[in-house]
C-alpha cells in the first residue's frame, strides 16, 4: 500500500469513531434533558396540588334557634380557626326572630327548629334559603331527682295545659307541678306542642328566652317540667328527658321512626347569602364537622328510614 492510501485509510476510521462518540453522546444526552424536564413538570403539578384554598374572609352573624346554638357555636370556632380572616358570631332569640331577622336582613343566618312558612308570610319565606344541617331530638325534661322517667302523651297535655298539677296525679311525689316553657316565637315549643301535645297549646307559665336558662330552672327545682332538646342536656347528668309512651327520647329511636318528637334544624339565608355564609354553612354539612354532631347529641338527617321521614313530611 501506498503511503497516501494508508493515511486516507487511517483519516477514515478516526472519523467514523468520532461521529459513533457523537451520536452516542447525544443520545444519551436526549433522555436526560426528557427525564429533567419531565421532573420539572412533575414537580410544578405538585406545587400547584399543595396549594392550599383561598382562605375565606368577612363577617357572619347567625341568630335564631336556642337549640342548634351548642352546633352552631361549636362549627363557629372550629371553621375560625380554619379560616383565621372570617368573624363568625351567633346568637340565640328564639326561631321566629332568627327568621324575621334574615328575612329582613339584620343578620346573615337564620337558625331555626320550624320551616321558615310555619312562621312568616308566605311571600317573605318564598325569598328564603333553607339549608338543613342535622335533626334534633326534643321532648319534656325533668329534675333526675324527681324519680320521672316516662310519661303518656295525655300525661304531657295535662300537665302543659294545666289539667294536671300534681306529680302524684302521674305515679311521681306529691308534690305541685312548676312548668318552665319558651315563648311564642320558640321553633322548641313549637316542635313540642306539635309532636308530643298532638297540636294542643300550653298554658301561660314561667317562660324562658332560651333552652339554657330553662335547663338551669330545672336542674334547680325538683319539681319542675319543661321541654328541651336533647342536644341542650347531652352532658348534664342533673337533668333527665322524659321517654313518651314507653318510648325513649333517644336518636336511634328517632332514626326509626318511633320517637317522634325531633325537628330538622334550618339555617336559613335570603337568597345565597354572602361567600363568608354559604362557606360556613358548607362546613357544617362537611365530612369535617360531621363526627361532631353525633358527638353533641344531634342527629345525621341521612340516618332517618322511610317511616321517621313520614312522620315530617310536609
Amino acid at each position: 500500500m501506498n503511503t497516501k492510501k494508508f493515511i486516507a485509510s487511517v483519516l477514515t476510521v478516526v472519523m467514523l469513531a468520532g461521529c459513533g462518540s457523537s451520536s452516542a453522546a447525544a443520545s444519551s444526552a436526549a433522555p436526560a434533558a426528557s427525564t429533567e424536564a419531565a421532573a420539572s413538570t412533575e414537580a410544578a403539578a405538585s406545587t400547584e396540588a399543595a396549594a392550599p384554598a383561598a382562605s375565606v374572609s368577612g363577617t357572619v352573624t347567625a341568630a335564631g334557634s336556642s337549640a342548634l346554638q351548642p352546633l352552631a357555636d361549636k362549627a363557629a370556632k372550629m371553621f375560625m380557626d380554619a379560616n383565621p380572616d372570617v368573624d363568625v358570631s351567633v346568637a340565640a332569640g328564639g326561631s321566629g326572630n332568627g327568621l324575621k331577622q334574615v328575612a329582613d336582613g339584620s343578620v346573615d343566618i337564620g337558625n331555626s327548629d320550624v320551616f321558615a312558612e310555619e312562621k312568616l308570610d308566605a311571600d317573605v319565606a318564598a325569598k328564603l334559603v333553607d339549608h338543613q344541617v342535622c335533626i334534633n331530638v326534643m321532648g319534656a325534661v325533668v329534675n333526675k331527682d324527681l324519680g320521672v322517667t316516662n310519661l303518656s302523651t295525655d300525661d304531657l297535655i295535662g300537665i302543659f295545659t294545666g289539667k294536671i298539677t300534681n306529680w302524684s296525679e302521674v305515679g311521681g311525689p306529691d308534690q305541685e307541678i312548676m312548668l318552665f316553657t319558651r315563648p311564642e316565637g320558640s321553633g322548641t315549643r313549637a316542635t313540642f306542642e306539635k309532636y308530643a301535645m298532638n297540636g294542643e297549646s300550653e298554658i301561660a307559665s314561667n317562660e324562658d328566652d332560651d333552652s339554657g336558662t330553662l335547663a338551669a330552672n330545672i336542674a334547680q327545682n325538683v319539681n319542675g317540667i319543661g321541654y328541651i332538646s336533647y342536644a341542650n342536656i347531652v352532658n348534664d347528668d342533673n337533668l333527665v328527658l322524659l321517654g313518651i309512651d314507653g318510648v325513649d327520647a333517644t336518636l336511634e329511636n328517632a332514626y326509626n321512626g318511633t320517637y317522634k318528637v325531633w325537628c330538622y334544624e334550618h339555617m336559613y339565608t335570603n337568597g345565597e347569602g354572602s361567600d363568608a355564609a354559604q362557606a360556613f354553612i358548607n362546613y357544617m354539612t362537611s365530612a369535617d364537622f360531621e363526627p361532631e354532631i353525633e358527638a353533641m347529641g344531634y342527629g345525621a338527617a341521612s340516618k332517618l328510614n322511610d317511616a321517621a321521614k313520614a312522620t315530617h313530611a310536609e
